[in-house]
């Protein structure tokens, strides 16, 4: 006898379907009930509660106030505030910076990705060094997307690498450049390679220089490049990733060497801008040689000197009697 088949209602077969899926999901657990003593926390709780303070990396200079003749550098590097505050960084054009203090820091931007990377090296007057890095996505959201950083402390005795670089030619080079191998040939665009925005900042000035594609260009500044992202490296995995060569700028800096070696020169591009203006800042004040005496009453000061008094002449009997 051959099989009977039946033909089940859609509506059916979609209620047996479901019903399986209920036997087979297991219910969700009730939301527990807040004890009959519990309080809502105050919204106000929110703005005035103490929150932790942030380690010494994260604001190397902590806060400061400009000083009486004391003025803000003028910052020209095409990084708005706004957007150092998305990178979760200060805005260099706040910071307050004194004496041999310094702040160096690399823009890394390649030309066919959104992939960008900053560093920022600080240089504290009492000789220490931080570093501070942020990668991230920046494109194509209101923020800046898989944004990762650090900030850290530098080894003892990082400061002078840095502070040997403050004074390096590439700081009195144009701003923009273009490199002439002699032949008359005409300034190149770039389409592919890296670009580094390089920017020094010390009291009463800032620097700013853009090396992007060539090598040549490139090499000029690779003592600071290799100081900078070789501080960088090491500290987070996400942002090691995005430089596999490490901070080797050798093959860059043999050629800038093999260019001036053969005639040719970095001329200032066409496109180029001036450096910004700077100041000569006031001199500080020089710290007292000796501590300041503790209150209480004054101590007494040294009798002044006197001179002796006359010796009495001798009696030789001339002398009148009483």
């Amino acid at each position: 006898m051959p099989p009977v088949r039946v033909a089940l209602p859609a509506v059916l077969v979609a209620a047996l379907l479901a019903s399986g899926a209920a036997a087979q999901t297991p219910p969700p657990d009730p939301i527990p009930e807040p004890p009959a003593n519990w309080i809502p926390p105050d919204p106000q709780d929110w703005w005035t509660a103490q929150r932790p303070k942030p380690p010494e990396a994260t604001e190397p200079l902590g806060p400061r106030r400009l000083g009486r003749g004391e003025r803000l550098a003028a910052i020209d590097n095409g990084v708005d505030p706004d957007l150092y505050r998305l990178w979760g960084l200060q805005p260099l054009q706040s910071r307050i910076i004194h004496g041999d203090e310094m702040i160096l820091e690399v823009w890394v931007r390649p030309a066919r990705s959104v992939r960008q990377t900053v560093i920022r090296v600080t240089v504290r007057r009492d000789g220490d060094a931080f570093v501070q890095a942020r990668a991230g996505l920046a494109c194509c959201e209101p923020g800046i997307a898989r944004r990762v950083g650090f900030d850290a402390k530098l080894p003892p005795g990082a400061a002078q690498r840095f502070r040997a670089l403050r004074d390096a030619p590439l700081w009195a080079s144009p701003r923009d450049v273009a490199v002439d191998d002699g032949g008359g040939v005409s300034e190149a665009i770039c389409v592919d390679g890296v670009a580094y925005d390089l920017t020094l900042l010390v009291p009463g000035r800032a620097r700013h220089i853009r090396r992007a594609c060539d090598n040549a260009a490139i090499g000029e500044a690779a003592d600071v490049l290799e100081a900078t992202i070789g501080a960088a490296l090491g500290q987070e995995p996400r942002i090691d990733v995005l430089f596999r060569g490490g901070a080797d700028f050798s093959a860059a800096r043999s050629a800038y060497g093999d260019l001036i070696a053969n005639g040719g020169r970095l001329k200032p591009s066409q496109a180029g801008r001036a450096q910004p203006a700077g100041f000569e800042p006031p001199p500080e004040p020089p710290e007292p040689s000796s501590p300041a005496p503790l209150s209480g009453p004054a101590a007494p000061s040294p009798p002044a000197a006197q001179s002796p008094a006359p010796a009495p002449a001798a009696d030789d009997g001339r002398s009148p009697g009483p």
